[in-house]
This record gives structure tokens, sequence and C-alpha cells, in this order.
């Protein structure tokens, strides 16, 4: 019989959170390990503190986390947190972190055991050839993206030390009190914000393997950004923002498909990019958004339609990253009448069919410039 590894009890301690609805990826599984490898395994509280402040980001996940600690470290905790030299049990604190009297894996080997399936063979792979469990791993891959955007200059000025630009009634308001005597100057400078981004989701039946990661993706941006509206169409454009904001991506998915009527229906991006321009455009373009429209391009209206609405769309939006499942593929080409319609619009076409091509979305999103 294999004898089990300190690797293999921190993997299924991790697999047991994932399982109780926390997002636990191979690099919080490597933290973890270096996490205890700095504390004193004999002292229960800072083993807990440490594989906690590593893995709960709700304080409503906390009571979850307590019982499966629990269960965890009884089974192998108590009976097996030994030190390399059994005679002086208070060394127990090592350089490296041990379960069973072994010295401990490193970052590398616990990569190697717990991430290497989950990163580097479903990060890959096309969504639809994956199967449910590799599909629920791909999810909480994407729900764990690292974003960080850039930020722009708004039209609005603030007060600001290292300013350009002179705050001339800051100046002169204090210059009526006290201070008057001593004039001292007062800058501004211009306001930064994180640039909006809009998401507009095909939901058609030929996007039927894609639309659901699709929307993972969407909540994922969502949790992280700041100002995110989300919107989704097939034979009709629905607005789903309020719907996507619920912490719990299943939650949130749940009360989208509740409210979205037109799955898998049939493909009309011009009108429902025709009602995004009539109805929401004045009220959701300021501020100089991204567009981000994720179909395959497969659509059953009128080009001329498409090309007039996705001209109108690019001109309201700072940007226009069009995503499409089928771009992955080494012999694609636009040739499509939807693609061609929209190929004149857009700023980047860019595949969307794995983990890894999301991965590229977000580092794009993250490289535009202010």
């Amino acid at each position: 019989m294999t004898r089990r590894t300190a690797v293999d009890e921190l993997s299924e301690f991790s697999g047991a959170l994932r399982g109780r609805g926390f997002t636990v990826t191979a690099d919080q599984t490597a933290d973890m390990a270096r996490a205890l490898s700095l504390v004193d395994l004999s002292v229960r509280s800072q083993a807990k503190a440490s594989l906690q402040a590593l893995t709960v980001t709700d304080p409503a996940q906390i009571p979850i986390f307590d019982a499966e600690f629990d269960r965890f470290f009884e089974q192998y905790g108590e009976a097996r947190l030994v030190s390399r030299n059994p005679d002086k049990t208070e060394s127990r604190t090592s350089a490296s972190y041990t379960l069973q009297g072994q010295p401990g894996a490193s970052e590398t080997e616990v990569s190697e055991h717990a991430g290497a399936s989950a990163v580097e063979r479903v990060a890959v792979r096309d969504f639809a050839d994956l199967d449910e469990d590799d599909l629920a791993e791909a999810r909480r891959l994407i729900m764990t993206m690292f974003w960080r955007p850039t930020d722009y200059k708004t039209r609005r000025w603030n007060p600001a030390s290292g300013g350009l630009r002179p705050d001339m009634r800051r100046t002169l308001r204090r210059a009526v009190g006290p201070e008057g005597d001593l004039m001292l100057m007062d800058w501004k400078a211009r306001q930064k914000k994180q640039r909006p981004l809009i998401v507009i989701a095909d939901i058609s039946g030929s996007m039927e393997k894609y639309s659901d990661i699709f929307l993972v993706f969407a909540h994922a941006a969502q949790r992280r950004l700041r100002d995110v509206e989300i919107f989704t169409f097939s034979t009709k454009l629905s607005r789903i923002t309020d719907e996507m904001r619920r912490s719990d991506t299943k939650a949130a998915l749940d009360r989208v498909a509740t409210h979205v009527t037109d799955w898998s229906g049939g493909t009309q991006i011009g009108a429902a990019l025709a009602e995004w321009n009539r109805r929401w455009s004045r009220r959701l373009a300021r501020g100089g958004p991204i567009g981000l429209i994720l179909s395959d391009g497969w659509d059953c209206g009128d080009p001329a339609l498409l090309s007039l609405e996705m001209g109108r769309l690019a001109r309201s939006v700072h940007q226009v990253l069009w995503l499409n499942p089928l771009a992955a593929r080494e012999e694609y080409q636009p040739l499509t009448r939807g693609m061609q319609a929209v190929m004149p619009h857009i700023d980047h076409l860019l595949p969307a069919a794995s983990v890894s091509d999301f991965e590229g979305v977000v580092r794009l999103l993250d490289s535009i410039a202010p």
C-alpha cells in the first residue's frame, strides 16, 4: 500500500474545501504548504490561522472552514504532526512541512501533485472537450484569475499635492483666513478611475457549449472590477447585471437562468446591438468603457444591420474586444457573414475556448493604455 505524503493530505484538505464552495487553486495549495513551514505545527491555533488566512474570503465561510479544519486536524494532525527528531518534541517547527515524520514537499512538488492536472491539463483544453469534473475545475480557475486593470484619467480634477495645475479656488479661499499673510499655492490633478467594462455574451444554440463558461468569466469580472455591465443575447437582448451581483457563482447563474428566456435560440447579433445602442448606449457608455463581446459570429440577421450597429457601438466605447471560441483553431479565418460585418469595427479578435485563452484576455484588459 502506497504511503500517503504531506502533499496528499494538503490536497485532500483543499479538495474538501472546494467541495464546500471554497475557491482553492493549486497556487493556494502551494502557499498553504509554505505557510505551514513557517509556524509551529504542534500549536493547533497557528496552523489553523495560517490556512484560514489563505482560504477564507468571506466571513460566512469561517464556520465551514472551522468544521473542515477540525476534521482534517483530528484525522491527520494530532496523530501525525511529528518532527524529524521524535526525541525533541519542542523542535516541531522546521524549514519543511511534515505530517508523517518525513521532510515536507517543496512548493514545486506540491504544484506537480495538486496543480499539474488542474492547471496544465484543464487550462489548455477546449471547453467543449471537458467532462463535468474538468469543467468545474475550469470554472474555479477562471473565478480565481488575478485582475489588475489600468486606470484612466477622467475630465474631473481633484486636489493633489503633486498636481500639474494650480487650484486657484482653494488657494484664494485659504488666503482669506489666518494664513493669508503667506499665500500657499494649492494644486490639482486629473482624477483617475478604473475603466468600465461592458460584457455582451452570446447564448444562442451555436454557443451552447461555451455560454455557461462565458457567464462565469463575466461574473469573475464583476467581482473584481468596479464597474461592469453584463448583457446576454440570442433572439433578444437581456441585461443581467443585477442578477449577477450575488457573490456565489452558482446562485448568480441560477438567477440568470430564470431571468433570461431565449437560451439556445437563434442568433440576432445585429438586432441585439441595435437595442443596446438605442436603449443603453447613452446611459452606460460614459467613461470610455471597454466593450467585450463573446460570440462565434454566426448571425441569422442582416449583415448590413450588424455592420451599422457594430460601428455605432465601436464609436461609443474606448475599444472593442471580440472573443470567439472558434478563433482558437489554427485553421480559423473570420469568413462568416457575421464576422465579415464586424471585423472593420473591432480592435482585437481573441480566442476564448479555454482557460488559458481567458488568461490572455485578462492580460490584454490589464495592459490597455490609459
